[in-house]
């Protein structure tokens, strides 16, 4: 299980969810992995257990000094950094356009946007001056298509923006051998959407033509197989991952 060997990244939101799964798949595959988070007591129990491999740093995405910091820790426990998953998100309050609140709408966009913007620009000096690098941006479905009872328009939006500063990216620095491609979960059975719905997604899951949610190492294991040298032809693109609930 050596997909990964020789990489060394760093993965936000990995405290628990689809980045903790992140974190684990790309351990058992071989990488060194920085896991960050602003959960420190479930992120630094996550990461000791992972071994000597995984370190844990307390991060705000949408800080920039933070990512500095997280770049300098990953440097100096592992090396350059040459995987960056930008995983970290939230869903902000449930609310129609019309009153969703401006400090709500600023700090969604300031986690899911900026945070993925910030994490690209303090990796690629780096992965600039080691002349490879892959970049995977974790979007939604909803950065795709409108879903009914998507939770907010900031939510939305930042999700579409993540796919186009992907794209950008990719186009930008593809003749640096840097790589950048954003994934489009559907519903994945994460306690947040358990705690939304049930064990099963309730009638949720009956939107999707599998009939379940996607558990959370469905998704590892696109993210993983992004990271690694088996898709170094692949750049610039969406991967939808939803069940095939946008094919309906």
């Amino acid at each position: 299980m050596d997909r990964l060997k020789g990489k060394i990244a760093i993965i936000t939101g990995a405290s628990q969810g689809m980045g903790s799964a992140h974190a684990k798949a790309f351990i058992d595959e071989g990488a060194k992995v920085v896991l960050t988070d602003l959960n420190v007591a479930d992120g630094d129990a996550l990461a000791k257990s992972l071994g000597e491999h995984a370190i844990f740093v307390e991060h705000d995405v949408s800080d920039a000094a933070g990512w500095r910091r997280v770049v300098d820790a990953a440097e100096a426990a592992f090396g350059p950094v040459s995987v960056l998953v930008n995983n970290a998100g939230i869903i902000g309050p449930v609310s129609m356009s019309a009153d969703l609140d401006e400090a709500a709408y600023a700090r969604v966009c300031a986690i899911n946007q900026t945070g993925v913007f910030l994490g690209m620009k303090a990796v690629l000096p780096g992965m600039i001056a080691a002349g490879n690098g892959s970049i995977v941006n974790i979007s939604s479905i909803s950065g795709i298509v409108a879903i009914v009872g998507s939770p907010n328009l900031a939510y939305v939006g930042s999700k579409f923006a993540v796919r186009g500063m992907t794209k950008h990216v990719a186009v930008e620095y593809g003749d640096r051998n840097i790589r950048a491609n954003s994934v489009h979960p559907g519903y994945v059975r994460t306690p947040m959407m358990v705690a939304a719905t049930d064990e099963d997604g309730g009638g949720a899951a009956m939107a999707i033509p599998l009939r379940r949610f996607a558990e959370s190492v469905e998704i590892s294991n696109l993210v993983v197989f992004l990271a690694s040298d088996e898709a170094s032809f692949i750049t610039g693109a969406e991967h939808v991952i939803d069940g095939g609930m946008t094919a309906a």
